[in-house]
Formats: structure tokens, sequence, C-alpha cells
């Protein structure tokens, strides 16, 4: 690897990816569609590889899941988390049963088997934590009553797949079955560990990375360095050990999310986002870059079926978890666009099933599923608005749903 080779490749990367943001921008859209479009264009079988720096940008790509986690993580407090998840968890359930069906259904007809179907049903399974919380903030819905219930969802599925991942991954290895209980079992208790600590003694985690007070003197910028430096150390050493102990790194690292609380989150925050937004884009792009363009359009049909059936199991969602919380029907329909999108662990997931040398068609079929929701769902959540807003004018003011 020559180092001028790489540093221009990695230069005309992020200068682009940067054009593409504004481009975003300027239409109103999620970036996220246009940086899986630029890593199918400069990937396999794309317009220009980039053979210098797939490995390095691979790299950022892990760092850049494990960041979006955390930085959601921190939106929560360890109370918030266990009364949101109390409430959730009966609309979490049916959220899993409604929005794996189709992947499932749709792989056991493809022929896939047993595999492809619990492979496929996670992939339709989790709406995308990165994009909805962005989409929240992007819209000015973080105040409205129905964000909570949207959080609380997104909170349920990722720690959904604290158990769901290890499953994977032991059935994906073809381990035996004591060999596969243990794995289980380990990747189990290191959540609930991660899960205790976080809950019991984020005080403990807070004070270890606060030192000393952050703004509180002329040399707050070196005390602002020294909390980046711990925060991300840290996160990334959990999130390792989580992926070590077969748990999804990303929920290692939401878990520390939730440690952190208070003002050190806020400072946390805004120290780590641009770090998370830059390696957030090299995730997405790395994604595209394993994707043959060509293998897209034998499975464009069925990526189209279920993306749509994924618009309606999650508007279905997010209408009935709003509406348990006595949320007006305005409410519930912002809740169920919100829900929309799929991402990071989409491919995740898809990523570790072409790993492990299932048909690769799966690959492409997750990843056009996640391009099209990727980008339809920043679009309807926007449309919600203008759509209700128009309605209200068209109905007369004594017949109008409660917001």
């Amino acid at each position: 690897m020559h180092p001028a080779l790489l540093l221009i490749e990695l230069g005309a990367v992020v200068l682009g990816l940067g054009l593409l943001s504004a481009l975003a921008v300027r239409v109103g859209i999620s970036p996220i569609p246009l940086y899986l479009l630029a890593g199918l264009a400069f990937g396999h079988g794309g317009l220009l590889p980039l053979d210098t720096s797939e490995e390095f940008i691979g790299v950022g790509a892990e760092i850049g899941v494990v960041l979006l986690l955390f930085t959601l993580g921190l939106e929560y407090t360890p109370d918030e988390l266990v009364a949101n998840l109390r409430h959730t968890a009966p609309v979490g359930l049916l959220d899993l049963a409604l929005n794996a069906a189709p992947g499932a259904m749709l792989a056991l007809w493809l022929g896939w088997g047993p595999v492809g179907a619990l492979v496929l049903g996670g992939v339709t399974y989790i709406s995308s934590s990165g994009i909805v919380a962005k989409l929240l903030g992007d819209l000015g819905w973080l105040g409205n009553r129905e964000a909570p219930v949207v959080l609380s969802l997104l909170v349920f599925e990722d720690l959904a797949m604290a158990v769901y991942l290890p499953i994977l991954t032991t059935v994906l290895a073809g381990v035996g079955v004591y060999t596969g209980a243990v794995t289980m079992a380990g990747a189990i208790t290191a959540v609930a560990v991660v899960l205790y600590v976080a809950l019991r003694h984020g005080r403990l985690v807070q004070g270890f990375l606060a030192g000393p007070r952050v703004g509180a003197d002329a040399e707050s910028g070196q005390n602002d360095e020294v909390l980046l430096l711990k925060v991300l150390g840290l996160v990334l050493l959990v999130a390792g050990i989580a992926q070590q102990l077969q748990v999804s790194a990303a929920v290692g690292a939401f878990l520390v999310g939730i440690a952190v609380s208070g003002p050190l989150a806020e400072s946390a925050r805004q120290l780590l986002s641009p770090l998370r937004d830059l390696f957030a884009a090299a995730f997405f792009v790395f994604f595209g870059l394993q994707i043959d363009p060509a293998t897209l359009w034998p499975v464009a049909g069925y990526a189209v079926l279920l993306a749509a059936a994924g618009v309606l199991t999650k508007f279905a969602t997010g209408h009935l978890a709003a509406r348990r919380a006595g949320i007006g029907r305005f409410g519930r329909a912002r809740a169920g666009a919100a829900l929309v999108p799929r991402g990071e662990f989409n491919i995740v997931i898809a990523g570790l099933a072409v790993a492990a040398g299932l048909d690769t068609e799966l690959g492409a079929l997750a990843g056009a599923y996640v391009l099209i929701l990727a980008m339809a769902g920043p679009l309807i959540a926007r449309a919600v608005e203008p759509l209700l807003r128009a309605r209200r004018r068209a109905v007369p003011a004594d017949v109008m749903p409660a917001r």
C-alpha cells in the first residue's frame, strides 16, 4: 500500500462524500442513499474500483456503526430506558412478528431454507436507529409526544439484536449444539453484565470519564481532549469485547451510551458527532463497495415487494404504539413514518450471512432493500406533515382528528 496513493484515494473519497452530503441537504433527503450509490459506483463491478483504500475504509466502517449506536444511547437515561421498555414490550414483540415475517417467508419461498429465513427475517425486522434518530432531529420531531414512543421501539429492536445476533452467528458458524449453547449463554451474560453496569453503576462510569470539569477553566480545550480520548477509547474497548463474546459491537456501544447521562452526555455528543458522521459515511460506502451492481437487477422486483411490505408493517407498528400512548392520529402517522428507514443493522446481518457463504443473492437483495428504504424513508417522513396539513385544511374543523 503506497502512502501517497492511499492519501490521494482517501482524500478523493472524503471530498466526494462531502459533495454528496451537500447535495442531499439541498434536495432535502438523507445522504445515506447517496453514500450507498457511491459505494456501488466505486466497488466491485463498479466504474472505478478503489483498490488502495478499501481496507482502511472497512475499519472506518466498523467504527462508524459503533459511534452511531453510542450516540443514540446518549439520548436515554437508565430510568427512561427501563420505563419505556416495560411499556413498549408488547408492541415491540408485535413489531418483531410483523416485520420479520415478510423476509422469512420470501427466503423460504426462494429456497434459501431456515437459515436464509433467519437472516432475511432479521434484515426486514429492524429499523435504522441512526437514520431515524437523525430524522427526528432534522424534522424537529424530538419535542413531539410520539418521539419517546419511536425511540423506545428503537431501543427494543436494538436490544433484540443483542439476543438475535449471537443466535445468528452460532447458526452461521454451524457449530454443535453444546458449543452453540455456550456461545449464546456467554453472549447473553455479557449483555446482562453491561446492562447492569449501565443501569446501576452509571455514576462510576461517568466519574471515570469526567475527570476534571469540562470547560471549567482556561484549559477546557485540554479537558475536552481528555474526555474525547477517554470516551472514544472506552466505547471501542467495550464494543470490541462485546464482539469477541459474539455480541454485536454496536449493542455494547449503545449500552455504554446509556451509562453516560447529564452534562457529560451532551459534551460527549458534541465531541464525537463529527467523528460519528465521518465514520458512519464510511460504513455505508463500504457496504456499497462489497456489492456488484450487476447482482441487484435480478433481485430488484423482490426488493421492491419487501420494501412495500416494510413500509406498511412499520406504519402499523408506529401507529399502534402511538395509539397505546394516547397520541392523536397525526402523531400516529408521524411515528409510523419515522420507523420506515432501514440501514446499519440490516446491512450488518446480510454481511454476516454473505461472509459465511450463504447465497450471494441474499446480500444483493438486502442491499437493494436497504437502498430503497434508506432513500424512501426520509422522503416519506418529510411528506407526512405536509399531507396532514393539507388534509386538515380540507376537513372541517369540527370533525378534525386530534393531534
